[in-house]
């Protein structure tokens, strides 16, 4: 009768089907809120499962990536949906865009090698020109610090390291990588960077 209430009246279904106008609305009304009591449940079991993850995160976690988590766990939910339920629960992840880091500390007292590169960074032959930077990481286990060597000519990230300082020790480990890929016959590559931790004289490269 329910899917047929907009192609027929309910009084003439119900005469011709022996029952009661009053015992089909009655039926209807249990409905709804049985319903409304489903929805209330699965809203309330997300509103668990949220705010779970996000606390295994360390709080780090935003809508996407509790969305992703969800689904893994075998949960059909949207982003849309889990954004507003952390609305009302009053979370929200760190983005890395509310804050910045400063990876990049010039020392008023050192002097700074001739620069060779003046912006010509693809020299079209491998190992002419590589170029160094550190980034931060935003992550639930503390600062990250990202240290990468490229080549400007085939713009192949050589070498690479992490730590939790800008140390020269991480600049080292990534340069280090960068050379074992190239077998260590790098004589005469230039290597450029704006960073602080910077390697003069390391492997024979000047670093501007």
């Amino acid at each position: 009768m329910a899917a047929e209430c907009a192609n027929s009246a309910i009084h003439r279904m119900a005469r011709l089907l022996e029952v009661s106008t009053s015992g089909f609305y009655k039926h209807q009304s249990l409905s709804v809120t049985t319903r409304l009591e489903e929805r209330q449940q699965r809203r309330a079991d997300l509103e668990v499962k949220i705010h779970a993850i996000h606390r295994e995160s360390k709080g780090v976690y935003g809508a996407p990536r509790i969305t992703a988590e969800l689904r893994d766990r075998g949960e059909t939910v949207t982003e849309k949906t889990v954004a507003k339920i952390m609305r009302s629960l009053g979370v929200a992840g760190i983005s890395p865009r509310t804050f910045k880091v400063r990876t990049t500390v010039v020392d008023p007292f050192v002097s700074f090698p001739e620069d060779l590169v003046q912006r010509r960074f693809d020299r079209g032959r491998l190992d002419a020109v590589w170029t160094s930077d550190i980034t931060y990481l935003t992550c639930g286990e503390g600062d990250m610090y990202l240290c990468a060597i490229k080549d400007e000519h085939s713009k192949k990230v050589l070498g690479w390291a992490v730590a939790d300082h800008m140390r020269s020790e991480l600049v080292l480990d990534a340069l280090g990588m960068a050379v074992a890929e190239r077998g260590g016959d790098v004589a005469g590559t230039i290597m450029h960077s704006d960073s602080e931790t910077v390697c003069a004289g390391v492997f024979g490269f000047p670093d501007r």
